[in-house]
């Protein structure tokens, strides 16, 4: 029984441990690709290309064919005689016509640029959703490797806690510690223990959120590999103003707002455009065929359908002098509109300058602290080794080496804190620098 228990879990550790393990950029990529909200500005996107594809085929002329037959029972007009008989016939015509407009206040072509700048911005739309995915999927990774690392320090934690129970039993079976500091130590492995165990708990709930921002199978496993760092932290010598100069080319969000700008500029032309006379050219040609059903003779199909064919051209012109004020109030609505887009346009420039701001202050404070967290941390740790020494010697209680070694735990959290932190932003401020979070 002993072996066979041995061997099961030797199986379940190799298959931990070849389990995959997921990097930031996988789990970005697969966030991205199976996001619903992704799905929809693709779906948005084809819209927007069969819109631009219609308005383009307006321009066009159109073509239509017709054909009827009909069948005529009952009294009828006789063209000789000028007398109501009874006669049955069979008639059908055959038609093609086409028609084209040849001005509309350039409204067409107009709306074949509107179309097009539309597909223009449902990229950029699409591309800052992608963004927006690949960001927010990051900030769940990076706290699950926080998570990660404070179960990590908690083990540290509680396996340097039981050392020091163990220690401190046999120096009280030696008569050199009293019953007081054993309870002291072992009150300090007690602790220790509840907080990896509450670490553990806040690292479960972080791989909930990383899976449900990755649209990831509840029924699955998620083991994430920790985040890889750059091992030099530098502040920032970019300034806010040359990184939103350097923004407003690339930036999708920035693009998206002015492209929106842009669409609702050639509405309010389209609009315009509906307030001048309309001018089109038709043409066609049509013929038929006709016989009596009682038997009389006809001339044949061929020779009717020859004989009796029509070609007709003909230019129209439509000049709008009253429609209930629909067209001068869709031109001061698209006015309007416009006025609306230019505001969200300059709100969105100013947002965009905000964050890029607040991401270099954010990143530079992040490495004055990560650095300052690394002293302490040193500092702290020369401390701990001295009091452990201390404490051995009888120098220090117990209570005293319980307080060194959470202040030591407290600088490690600041570190690890810090440290992934200071990741993030770095990220961030490399991605108004022009680098995108995921290579597409």
């Amino acid at each position: 029984m002993k072996y066979l228990l041995l061997t099961v879990a030797i199986i379940l550790s190799l298959t931990i441990n070849s389990q995959e393990k997921w990097t930031l950029e996988q789990c970005m990529r697969y966030a991205i690709e199976n996001s619903p909200k992704k799905n929809k500005k693709d779906a948005e996107n084809s819209i927007y290309h069969q819109n631009y594809l219609e308005a383009v085929g307006k321009l066009l002329p159109s073509l239509k064919a017709e054909a009827d037959a009909s069948f005529q029972f009952g009294r009828g007009l006789d063209s000789e005689t000028n007398a109501y008989i009874d006669r049955n016939s069979f008639s059908n015509g055959y038609s093609l016509n086409s028609s084209m407009t040849l001005f509309d206040g350039l409204s067409g072509i107009t709306r074949v640029k509107l179309q097009k700048m539309n597909k223009l911005m449902g990229k950029q739309k699409l591309q800052e959703t992608i963004d927006i995915l690949a960001y927010e999927t990051m900030e769940e990774f990076i706290n699950v490797s926080y998570y990660m690392e404070m179960v990590t320090l908690a083990e540290q934690q509680l396996e340097e806690s039981t050392s020091n129970v163990k220690r401190i039993k046999r120096m009280e079976e030696l008569g050199m510690k009293g019953a007081a500091d054993v309870a002291e130590l072992v009150a300090k492995e007690a602790s220790d223990n509840y907080n990896l165990t509450r670490q553990k708990n806040i690292l479960v709930i972080g791989i909930i959120k990383l899976k449900e921002k990755m649209n990831f199978p509840i029924d699955e496993d998620l083991m994430i590999a920790g985040m890889s760092m750059d091992e030099l932290i530098t502040k920032s010598e970019d300034s806010a103003l040359s990184l939103f100069e350097k923004a407003k080319y690339y930036n999708p969000k920035v693009m998206a707002a002015e492209s929106s700008l842009q669409t609702q500029k050639l509405s309010y032309k389209v609009a315009k455009g509906g307030l001048f006379p309309v001018i089109s050219v038709g043409a066609g040609i049509s013929t038929n065929f006709s016989r009596y059903m009682d038997g009389s003779e006809y001339s044949s199909f061929k020779n009717q359908i020859k004989d009796r064919r029509g070609h007709y051209v003909g230019f129209n012109l439509s000049i709008p002098i009253f429609s209930g004020f629909s067209r001068s109030a869709q031109v001061k609505k698209s006015k309007a509109e416009l006025v609306i887009a230019e505001n969200e346009r300059d709100e969105t420039l100013r947002a965009v300058y905000s964050e890029i701001e607040q991401a270099i202050a954010d990143m530079n404070g992040q490495a004055d602290e990560y650095y300052q967290a690394k002293k302490q941390t040193d500092a702290m740790t020369i401390a701990h080794n001295v009091n452990q020494r201390k404490y051995t010697e009888g120098l220090i209680s117990a209570i005293d080496l319980h307080t060194s070694a959470n202040r030591l735990l407290q600088a490690r959290v600041d570190e690890v804190n810090a440290r992934l932190k200071y990741e993030l932003k770095h990220r961030l401020v490399n991605y108004y620098r022009g680098i995108p979070f995921i290579v597409q």
